[in-house]
């Protein structure tokens, strides 16, 4: 069929056409002649369409609507009329799935002028082989997907930056901490607290070591962000006079703003609940803090105390120091350095001290008993002739004691019940202001530069000549656990923690005290003292031999809680605490429980059949007896999840393994 338009001249005109080859559409260009394929059934001509296709061939409106749901874009030719002739109008459809033909460059939208020939030809502005339709898709879906990619990155980091903000409005209320984590490191930056009260004033309270309600207090401003000072009386006890010229008592807390006094808990929590505690600081706190306020405590001086009273021995002690001839000797093939005889040291006095030989024998006793001199073999307690005797600062393990400053403490020895209540106070002190709340974890630095410490050092020298013989049982034990634990904080301070099995022999055996007269480390006041002078792990010697003096202090049986009371400063021991005597054994069973709840002190897994212990108990198995006895007494000592989970293993009559767990040697800081 020759589709052509005759003009008003004769002459045949072109439509404005474009041919795509679509799916099951082939149009085909041939000497002016457009075939369609014999399935569509359309012919076009005449202004009418065959009905095969559309089933109406009466409504060209029907027709459309078919077109519409077939395909989405419709391609219509603009019917043009002229003064002398008319213009056909073609319409094909492309297939629903293809994107709309567009015409190519040099292509115009109206009809071609009449003169051309009745062959349809492409604009010389397109190659023949330029494939318009699919560059226009290819370019469109790269479009989009590039699109796409940005608008979804985009959101992403709106999406994270969200997100961050969300966490950080959560985080806000409960802490004033914010956690930054940056590759390889980790940066805690403190955030200032919205509508912070600036205060020019000073708050301060009177407190006392192992308060409950001064820990409150403590915690209370420490959770505000607010700088306070704390005078505990226990370690400046010259300050608890001030204490009570200023409240009329001696309890505490005690909280000033400024000179002015707030009251105790009580007080404090009325203000708080209320919602009058910030306007009170506002309005005491604001202005600068005069003069008559509390005063902080003055660091590194001692407190203006009455001078100690030197002992009643010391003059004669400064004589023989002086004229007694102290010399290296040989006695029983071994070369004793820094020793004199008895018989020396009684000529001296006779001619000296102008006394009798019998008086200068009981003088020499004297002397032995308060610890100034020492048998060199600690054969007896002092004797005429020639057994060989040593000053106290010339004993050979003087170098190791690190509560030793250059001379004897030649001051009367304290009680030893009071001295030690005051080294429990002063080490709870520490803990409250060094140590995290669960007591696992301890700031060895902030320790080492507090004046705490300094004082506690000061308070070591006490214990050089003190008379332990006079503490009871329950002062004892409790004495000796505060001895061990303080020992390993100074041990961490002074010489470092142990990183290896060689250095632990100078972190355990060689760190020492001098003690009532004689060394103790932090292995013989375990083994010696407490565990009735047994071998220690590993270990093929008692502490002690037999004519130690140390061993009447030595207890007669082993109390298996102590296991689980002594720290030495690593991470799988158990927790620094410090005991009195009036409640030792109650602390202790606390100390325990509070032990077995870690699962690195005990944990059960009924799958396996196994309890997990800690390697404590295996080190000293001659303590706890045979091991299937150890789930028995353990079970004691439990939480009830943990002793019903034993419970079950114990009542089944299967058996139950014990396996040990390894021990974490690192520091507990």
């Amino acid at each position: 069929m020759e589709l052509s338009r005759e003009g008003g001249d004769g002459n045949t005109e072109q439509p404005h056409a474009i041919a795509d080859d679509v799916a099951s559409n082939h149009v085909e260009e041939e000497r002016g002649e457009i075939h369609l394929p014999e399935n569509e059934g359309d012919t076009v001509g005449n202004g009418k369409t065959d009905s095969k296709r559309y089933g109406n061939s009466d409504s060209n409106v029907d027709h459309e609507r078919e077109v519409n749901d077939r395909s989405s874009d419709i391609i219509n030719s603009a019917d043009s009329q002229k003064a002398n002739g008319t213009v056909q109008e073609l319409i094909q459809q492309p297939h629903s799935q293809l994107p709309k033909p567009e015409a190519p460059p040099g292509v115009n939208d109206t009809c071609s002028p009449p003169n051309l020939s009745p062959k349809m030809e492409r604009s010389v502005s397109a190659p023949d082989n330029f494939d318009m339709p699919a560059i226009g898709k290819f370019i469109r879906e790269k479009s989009n997907s590039f699109s796409l990619a940005i608008t979804k990155r985009l959101s992403s980091l709106r999406e994270g930056r969200n997100n961050d903000e969300d966490e950080e409005a959560i985080l806000k209320p409960a802490s004033n901490v914010m956690e930054f984590n940056l590759v390889g490191l980790k940066v805690i930056k403190s955030l200032k607290e919205l509508g912070k009260i600036e205060l020019k004033g000073r708050i301060s309270f009177f407190s006392r070591s192992n308060c409950r309600d001064s820990t409150a207090v403590r915690s209370f401003f420490r959770g505000k962000n607010l700088n306070f000072v704390e005078i505990n009386i226990d370690v400046y006890p010259t300050r608890e006079k001030e204490l009570i010229e200023r409240t009329g008592s001696g309890t505490v807390p005690q909280i000033f703003f400024n000179e002015k006094l707030i009251g105790g808990l009580v007080a404090l929590n009325s203000l708080r609940n209320s919602g009058m505690l910030e306007k009170k600081m506002e309005e005491m706190l604001g202005i600068k803090c005069p003069d008559d306020a509390p005063a902080p405590p003055v660091y590194g001086f001692d407190d203006d105390e009455a001078e100690e009273s030197l002992d009643e021995m010391v003059a004669i002690v400064r004589v023989l120091r002086q004229r007694l001839p102290i010399q290296d000797r040989l006695m029983k093939m071994k070369i004793v350095k820094n020793c004199f005889t008895g018989a020396d040291l009684v000529e001296v006095l006779i001619h000296h001290v102008d006394c009798g030989r019998k008086k200068a024998i009981e003088i020499g006793k004297q002397l032995a008993r308060k610890h100034f001199i020492h048998h060199v073999f600690g054969e007896n307690e002092f004797e005429d002739g020639n057994h060989c005797y040593r000053f106290l600062e010339h004993e050979p393990f003087i170098p190791k004691c690190h509560n030793f400053r250059g001379s004897v403490n030649d001051s009367e020895p304290k009680n030893a019940a009071t001295v030690s209540q005051r080294l429990t106070r002063i080490m709870s002190a520490i803990l409250e202001s060094y140590a995290s709340d669960d007591r696992r974890h301890l700031d060895y630095v902030g320790i080492r530069n507090s004046e705490e410490l300094r004082r506690y050092i000061n308070l070591m020298q006490d214990l050089q000549r003190m008379n332990l013989l006079t503490l009871t049982a329950d002062e004892k034990l409790a004495f000796f656990l505060n001895l061990h634990n303080t020992m390993a904080i100074h041990a961490v301070i002074r010489i470092g923690h142990p990183g290896g099995m060689i250095d632990r022999r100078a972190f355990f055996d060689d760190f020492m005290y001098v003690v009532g007269g004689y060394p103790y480390s932090l292995s013989t006041i375990r083994n010696g003292i407490l565990r009735s002078n047994k071998r220690a792990p590993f270990s093929l010697t008692k502490p002690f031999s037999g004519g130690d003096k140390r061993l009447e202090l030595a207890f007669p049986k082993v109390n298996l809680l102590i296991h689980f009371a002594l720290c030495n400063a690593t991470k799988s021991s158990p927790v620094v605490k410090f005991f009195t005597a009036q409640g030792v054994a109650s602390e202790l069973r606390y100390a325990a429980r509070e032990f077995f709840q870690r699962d690195d002190g005990m944990h059960v897994d009924l799958a396996k059949r196994t309890v997990y212990l800690s390697r404590v108990i295996k080190w000293y198995s001659a303590d706890f007896g045979q091991e299937k006895e150890i789930p028995k007494w353990i079970i004691n000592y439990l939480d009830a999840t943990k002793a019903g989970l034993l419970t079950h293993l114990l009542n089944d009559g299967g058996p139950i393994n014990i396996v040990y767990q390894n021990f974490d040697w690192s520091l507990n800081s």
